[in-house]
């Protein structure tokens, strides 16, 4: 199951995929950690309904390369969403520093610069044991959650009045003067 505070739960069976094309793009560092992401991303975006034709995936060598990579399947036009997924675990260095904000920055540049959603899979963690965790299909699944959001952020983006929550909302009430 995914972690405490995930909205996963909320998402289950209410997502319908069908018809969005979804890029992932993984990195091969820490390969064996978001390959586990990226399997796990697939399985849910079809058992959501996306067809096996309307998912690619693309691999660069880290986290580093992800935003270019983002910023090409985004701009391609065969995309309605882009994932990112990777792995950046601290070490004795300040490297960690400097890839992991940078490539979440660069990500969120590109999904703000663009008109396709990119959805950040981009673990960043102290250790490698809470990467497993966060990776393992059996703990915190992340790779199911990015999957979840690209869903929603896809089908938000073809047709906002029906995002999910969209009238969940009770109304405002009015602000008296």
């Amino acid at each position: 199951m995914s972690g405490e505070g995930s909205y996963t739960s909320a998402l289950e069976g209410g997502l319908d995929g069908s018809g969005l094309r979804v890029a992932i793009v993984c990195t091969r560092f820490h390969g064996d950690l978001t390959e586990l992401m990226t399997t796990s991303a697939v399985e849910t975006l079809r058992e959501h309904g996306v067809g096996r034709e309307d998912v690619v995936v693309r691999r660069v060598p880290g986290a580093w390369e992800l935003p270019w990579a983002a910023a090409r399947l985004a701009g391609s036009g065969r995309a309605d969403v882009v994932i990112a997924i990777g792995c950046v675990i601290r070490g004795d260095t300040a490297h960690f520093d400097f890839v992991a904000g940078e490539a979440a920055r660069g990500l969120m540049d590109v999904c703000l610069q663009g008109d396709v959603p990119v959805i950040l899979g981009l673990l960043t963690t102290e250790n490698r044991e809470q990467a497993e965790e966060r990776a393992d299909p059996e703990r915190e699944n992340k790779g199911r959650e990015v999957a979840l959001a690209a869903i929603e952020m896809g089908r938000f983006d073809r047709h906002p009045e029906s995002a999910p929550d969209a009238t969940a909302r009770p109304p405002r009430a009015p602000v008296d003067g």
